[in-house]
C-alpha cells in the first residue's frame, strides 16, 4: 500500500518530468501525456530502488566493448521532451 511519502515522489516526478514543460489545453490532451510518461516511467525510465536500471528486463544495459562499432538508437516521448537510447540490434 503506497504512502503519502510515494505518492509524493511520484506527482513531483510526473509534473517536474513531463506536465512543467507543457501546456495542457483540455481532459483528453492531459491524459495523453500522463499515459505516454506512464508508458516511459514503467518500461524505460532508471529506477533508484532497482541501481538505475529500468523495469523491463529487456533493457538493461549491455557491456560495450566498442563504442565506434555500435550504433545508438533514441527514441522521442512526449515530442522530444523525454529522449531514451538504446542500443540496433
Amino acid at each position: 500500500m503506497p504512502t503519502d511519502a510515494h505518492c509524493e515522489r511520484i506527482i513531483g516526478s510526473i509534473r517536474r518530468e513531463a506536465l512543467d514543460h507543457v501546456l495542457i489545453l483540455n481532459e483528453a490532451q492531459a491524459r495523453r501525456i500522463l499515459a505516454a510518461y506512464q508508458r516511459h516511467y514503467n518500461g524505460h525510465r532508471p529506477h533508484q530502488a532497482r541501481n538505475q536500471l529500468p523495469p523491463s528486463p529487456r533493457e538493461h544495459p549491455a557491456a560495450v566493448q566498442d563504442l565506434d562499432r555500435r550504433r545508438i538508437l533514441r527514441s522521442r516521448t512526449l515530442g522530444g521532451l523525454i529522449n531514451e537510447y538504446r542500443y540496433a540490434a
